[in-house]
């Protein structure tokens, strides 16, 4: 099998793994809020964990919320952020027309509450433009929320300058760092952001733990209520799972740029091989800055399902675009926010490389597209 659909989720890293099977097989299952000792000792291991995360991301040990999902950590901002902040005359949300669902549904949500949502579209090459998403704020915004990396284009957004924005404007800025860990440095410090979060089973942790990276002093309010994480999010916290998180990021963050150097050079070769080879081709966001693992490629006359299923049959593991969307007809929403019509959205595929990819690979998904983009073509 040939995964290049790591931007779905990645495989658990070794490292991981075995402090996953060390923990769950000791029977490490004492509550970190109870006061005996194996609570104690439970509570150590989940604030040694919090204080990992603090150090590579930037922030203080008491801004890290270890939540059960990359979704529940954007819910948990831009809801909580928007309940705490909204009051008359401050009910607006500013999100880009590309976030990943999650943002964009949590979004939805806070309409149905009463707030007015402004989505700032992306030009054609994927990207929103600082200004635009600047010009967008204003005192009736409760907060605002960017991602970092597009899940579907792997177009990287202007963070740093929307938060230099917000900033300014005294409106709280979330970032959707979820595509981005692993690939670029993500520092809340620097970043000068208020909110970041991203999903360990991205770059190599376990799926059913998320990270929500809160300013101090923001006011946030729970979604989930209780004492638990600070008050921020209610519900016995996995210590496993949370140490899982924080080595999965420590180990990402140190190879970043050996990440870049090394799928950078793979991902340009399959383009170039899939312009050189077929025709009627187009990449969407290669005039914009990219990470280096991400080609959303359209194929015309052709459909992405189609083709997924092609590839899938040769043993190749692809996406139509965002894997909580699987199954859905609906074309993809980043697609049309940057201009396609939905026939011209349906004809994408997502290839998204990991870590272990291979020049052979790149070699063996070009020799299966020669025969399905054609046979696709002609089905339709």
């Amino acid at each position: 099998m040939i995964n290049w659909d790591h931007n779905a989720t990645t495989p658990l890293r070794a490292e991981v793994a075995a402090l996953l099977v060390d923990r769950l097989a000791a029977g490490h299952g004492a509550n970190p809020s109870s006061v005996h000792r194996l609570g104690r000792e439970a509570r150590k291991r989940l604030e040694q964990a919090r204080t990992q995360v603090a150090r590579v991301v930037g922030g203080e040990p008491r801004e890290v919320v270890f939540v059960g999902s990359g979704s529940d950590a954007a819910a948990l901002c831009l809801k909580g952020a928007y309940f705490a902040r909204a009051e008359p005359g401050r009910t607006r949300v500013v999100v880009s027309a590309v976030e990943h669902p999650a943002v964009l549904k949590a979004a939805a949500q806070l309409e149905r509450h009463g707030a007015r949502v402004t989505h700032v579209a992306p030009g054609t090459d994927g990207r929103v433009a600082a200004a635009e998403m600047a010009a967008a704020l204003g005192p009736d915004v409760a907060v605002c929320s960017l991602m970092w990396a597009n899940n579907e284009t792997g177009v990287l957004q202007p963070v740093r300058e929307v938060a230099a924005a917000c900033r300014d404007a005294g409106i709280p800025l979330h970032v959707d760092a979820v595509q981005a860990v692993g690939k670029v440095r993500v520092n809340l410090r620097e970043l000068n952001a208020d909110m970041i979060t991203f999903a360990p089973h991205k770059f190599g942790g376990p799926a059913g733990v998320g990270v929500a990276v809160v300013r101090r002093g923001l006011p946030l309010e729970a979604l989930v209520p209780g004492h638990q994480e600070d008050g921020k999010r209610g519900g016995t916290p996995s210590v496993a799972f949370a140490e899982a998180a924080a080595l999965a990021y420590a180990l990402a963050d140190t190879e970043v740029e050996a990440w870049e150097a090394r799928l950078r050079p793979l991902r340009d070769a399959f383009e170039a091989g899939l312009r050189a080879t077929l025709p009627g081709v187009h990449v969407h966001g290669v005039a914009a800055p990219r990470v280096a693992n991400t080609t959303l490629a359209r194929f015309d006359g052709a459909d992405g399902e189609a083709l997924l299923v092609a590839l899938d049959l040769e043993g190749i593991c692809v996406s139509t675009g965002a894997a909580c969307t699987s199954g859905s007809l609906a074309p993809s929403h980043v697609l049309t926010a940057m201009g396609l019509s939905p026939a011209q959205a349906h004809g994408a595929v997502r290839f998204s490389l990991g870590r272990e990819a291979t020049p052979g690979e790149v070699e063996r998904v070009l020799a299966v597209l020669r025969e399905a983009v054609p046979r696709a073509r002609d089905a339709a």
